[in-house]
């Protein structure tokens, strides 16, 4: 059997076939920039990794960008609201593009903590304002939108398919639209790929239609056109962002270029808290910087990145994952289990001698690799191929402890936790660190006990005691950065 996903356009697992063979175009959103990072967000960017991995084990090659948003996200997540970045930096006395420079670096530094593959193209809507006002002029061109007062908005009614991916009709949109609704919009479900900015608004650009920034919605649509083409096979996302994100591309994209948009939407479920919604707006969120440290109420130590990811990926991408402490702590535990069988594979090849693979063991790595392939082609069923890699820890067990351990049949074993758990799931490593050389999680715990105690002083006012905290942990090497989410620490 070959790979299925579950396609949310025509709501079935489909067959993957690439538009062109061999290749395959893959879009997924990606951050808009104006907080740390969390749990939430980390399902997502976890999920699509083991996309683009097991598409590239496959034998695929595979260009995958995913955009950095840094202008044109307003707080409704439609039209309405302010930008933001705009805010987030208001309330942190930044310029906005810097506020939008830290925290995506933050974003980088999580994901590779997470040993997420970087994608191939990290585009910034900023960087693609050009190409922005274009496809807003090709659509006034070919009536599909209309300008007013220096704003311009995509005309739902002149595209008859929109609703096709999340189900809705314009009937159901107007209905449930929110009561401010711009007084410029000809409907309420018409959407905006151009507002008009006031003078004091920071992120501003000029058009034909006066100075302004994009909409949301047209970021996406102009990157992927631009580095992947008018169709492409896989656009990526949450389950969120189908309505209306996803639909608002789908409809400015197909205007404009006459051409299916996407041939396969695959959406990834939440993060929950209690049965609600991991988010921002709901502040129930725990960054990841606080899930790798421990420094949350709802946490009682800090957790090693890789074990965040493997809890991810025990549950399948389109199933919600209620966050809880003790879920954390079990799939830390499994995540110590596959190191420690790995480790120990590994100590043993470099002891072991010459010797051929064991028949028997060679025949039980190849029926597991053929239950890992089924488990990953049934739309990437991560939770059953990390039962394989467990069964592939048991059988560790035995070759160590049953006399088979030749140089062969660990190379075997070795081979098969490197491209199952490494290349495709990435719980596996490359390289571990010898015992004694440094624990970065416990390095970074202690850090964060004299974070703690430099905090209790300053709302004690000892702030003498704070700056001498502060110093000797600089003299060692530690900068100290304090924002708005907590102190953060990294090394000179």
């Amino acid at each position: 059997m070959g790979l299925k996903v579950y396609n949310s356009l025509t709501r079935n697992k489909d067959e993957f076939e690439p538009i062109e063979a061999g290749r395959v175009g893959m879009y997924v959103c990606g951050p808009t920039v104006y907080g740390h990072a969390h749990l939430g967000h980390a399902k997502s960017y976890v999920s699509f990794d083991v996309l683009a991995r097991y598409l590239r084990y496959l034998g695929y090659n595979v260009t995958y960008v995913q955009n950095i948003t840094d202008v044109g996200h307003l707080t409704d997540d439609a039209d309405e609201g302010d930008d933001k970045i705009v805010e987030a930096a208001r309330k942190e006395k930044k310029h906005p593009m810097a506020l939008a420079e830290y925290y995506t670096r933050s974003y980088f530094e999580d994901t590779d903590k997470l040993n997420c593959v970087r994608p191939d193209i990290s585009p910034r809507a900023s960087g693609h304002i050009t190409e922005q006002i274009e496809l807003v002029q090709t659509l006034l061109d070919k009536g599909y939108a209309y300008e007013v007062n220096g704003s311009v908005y995509f005309e739902v009614a002149k595209f008859a398919e929109y609703g096709k991916l999340s189900g809705r009709n314009v009937d159901e949109m107007q209905a449930g639209a929110r009561v401010e609704v711009s007084e410029d919009k000809k409907s309420p479900a018409d959407f905006a790929l151009w507002k008009k900015a006031e003078p004091n608004h920071i992120m501003q650009w000029p058009s034909p239609w006066g100075r302004g920034y994009p909409g949301w919605h047209l970021e996406c649509s102009v990157m992927s056109m631009k580095y992947l083409g008018a169709t492409i096979d896989i656009h990526g996302g949450g389950l969120e962002n189908q309505f209306p994100h996803h639909e608002c591309e789908i409809a400015q994209s197909e205007a404009a270029n006459g051409a299916a948009f996407v041939k396969y939407w695959m959406h990834n479920n939440m993060v929950t808290v209690d049965g609600q919604k991991m988010g921002k707006s709901l502040n129930n969120f725990i960054t990841l910087k606080q899930a790798f440290s421990g420094a949350h109420e709802r946490l009682t130590r800090g957790y090693d990145p890789l074990a965040i990811r493997q809890l991810i990926l025990n549950s399948h991408y389109r199933s919600p994952l209620d966050f809880s402490d003790a879920a954390l702590f079990a799939a830390q535990s499994g995540y110590e289990k596959i190191s420690e069988a790995v480790k120990a594979i590994r100590k043993r090849l470099g002891e072991a001698g010459e010797g051929e693979a064991d028949e028997k063991i060679v025949d039980e790595l190849t029926a597991l690799t053929e239950r890992f392939q089924t488990a990953m082609n049934d739309d990437l069923n991560t939770s059953v191929a990390l039962s394989v890699i467990f069964d592939l820890v048991r059988l560790a067990g035995r070759v160590l402890e049953g006399g088979k351990a030749t140089a062969g049949t660990l190379n075997s074993v070795d081979r098969l936790f490197r491209e199952l758990g490494g290349d495709v799931l990435g719980v596996v490593k490359d390289e571990y660190e010898q015992a004694g050389s440094g624990d970065e999680a416990r390095t970074d715990a202690v850090v964060r006990i004299l974070i703690e105690q430099r905090a209790e002083a300053r709302r004690n006012k000892f702030f003498a005691k704070a700056d001498e905290l502060r110093d000797k942990l600089d003299e060692a090497g530690v900068v100290l950065e304090d924002t708005p989410d907590g102190t953060e620490w990294r090394w000179k």
